[in-house]
């Protein structure tokens, strides 16, 4: 693994964009957020696309019981005629009288709800004051409108936050969901280096949530939390600043950081992490072998895109062309600009035509994209991948280094492989 000493990509000129844009919608989230959080219940108020849109996504079968829905903005609501906030107080009220195990209720806000100016704060809070202490009703956005699909966790926990109580008891949170796998390796590596105590934001019930203040310190796990990291810092608490978990190098550099907050040992450190470590730089240098020397362009999706740039550079040898993000937090990203080296083009926010003529001109190696350009891409002579299966992935820590690697190999590969087959 190469020196940790920063080499000063922080202050890289940042190419900003604006125009069309290619991502999904914030309602996406609920994809994932719906498995972490056991005893919560995601409503969105939007239109029967909405419902396709998560019911395709998530592949719920008819008969299973999963943990959201959609209450369908009909025409009279669309135009007017109906008392949206009636209809809806009588919607959550079936809801909660057939499902009493939901202790948590979002009402998701869409893009149809925005645009009719549907008040979701206001009726988040008269519904949490008539179901309290059983039910917690709170709202957040998930439109589409200028914003990118990973924002719908980050406004789903960034609401949360005003509701924790206070604490003063010093304590880690990490903020994040992660699938439970990796999460378990986390908290393993971090208990058996005696830290604690640790929560997690999202917890998986309501009940195993916490007090937050100026004794807690946090440590994110997902580089698309910006208002996340906003509303705790707001309740007093104080960030930890790391590269994010994704390797060897990122771990060792997350949990460094964190060791380094809570006074371990460098004996203790390196006795923890010293087995998974060298386990993720074997599987890591197997993986990289195709990757080695080849370039790529990240398209933003994410915000995964720098983190991940950083990944590829240092552990795995290639070489980035562009680096694009939706949104360029450098309070959470700036860590792993400070490890990257060599010349790319860092670009936030997107004008796709534009983009999409600096990677044809510039023809990478590997273009990691949207699912929207991929095929068209591909069609042209691109090798992609697909941006939002690094989502749905575990690619966090060391056990899942390799995986992550493998992730953008198998394309190079599978190009390789039909070059070989084609010229014979």
């Amino acid at each position: 693994m190469k020196d940790l000493a920063p080499t000063g990509c922080r202050d890289l000129p940042v190419l900003k964009q604006r125009g069309q844009h290619e991502v999904f919608c914030g309602l996406t989230g609920i994809i994932w957020l719906h498995r972490k959080m056991q005893d919560a219940f995601f409503l969105v108020i939007g239109s029967r696309t909405c419902a396709h849109l998560l019911q395709s996504a998530a592949g719920v079968m008819i008969f299973a019981e999963p943990r959201f829905g959609t209450a369908i903005l009909e025409e009279t609501d669309l135009a007017g005629m109906a008392d949206a906030q009636e209809e809806l107080d009588r919607e959550v009220a079936r809801l909660l009288s057939r499902r009493t195990d939901i202790k948590q209720l979002f009402l998701v806000g869409s893009c149809p709800s925005e645009v009719i100016k549907l008040d979701l704060a206001r009726a988040a809070e008269r519904l949490s004051q008539q179901y309290a202490p059983n039910v917690r009703v709170l709202n957040f956005s998930g439109s589409g409108i200028e914003t990118t699909f990973t924002q719908g966790e980050d406004a789903c926990l960034a609401s949360m936050v005003p509701v924790l109580p206070a604490s003063d008891e010093r304590q880690l949170l990490l903020v994040g969901a992660l699938p439970d796998v990796v999460e378990e390796q986390a908290l393993g590596l971090l208990a058996d280096m005696g830290i604690g105590p640790v929560r997690v934001l999202p917890a998986a019930r309501a009940a195993d949530e916490y007090g937050i203040g100026e004794n807690t310190v946090f440590a994110m796990t997902q580089p698309f939390l910006g208002d996340t990291h906003g509303a705790l810092e707001r309740r007093g608490a104080r960030h930890i600043p790391a590269p994010f978990p994704f390797g060897d190098e990122g771990t060792t550099a997350w949990l460094r950081a964190v060791a380094d907050e809570f006074g371990v040992s460098d004996e203790v450190f390196e006795r923890v992490t010293a087995a998974p470590r060298a386990r993720a730089q074997k599987a890591v240098a197997q993986a990289a072998e195709v990757l080695r020397g080849r370039s790529v362009f990240f398209f933003p999706d994410s915000q995964l895109e720098v983190p991940l740039a950083r990944f590829l550079t240092r552990e795995c040898g290639m070489q980035a062309v562009e680096v694009g993000t939706p949104f360029l937090h450098k309070g959470l990203v700036g860590p792993d600009l400070d490890l990257m080296e060599g010349e790319f083009t860092l670009s936030e926010g997107q004008d796709v035509d534009l983009q999409l003529d600096r990677v044809r001109a510039a023809q990478p190696d590997l273009t990691v994209c949207g699912l929207g350009l991929a095929n068209p891409l591909e069609a042209e002579g691109l090798t992609t991948k697909w941006a939002i299966e690094l989502v749905f992935t575990p690619v966090h820590f060391y056990e899942q280094a390799g995986d992550l690697a493998g992730l953008f190999s198998r394309p190079i590969r599978r190009r390789d492989l039909l070059k070989v087959e084609a010229a014979e």
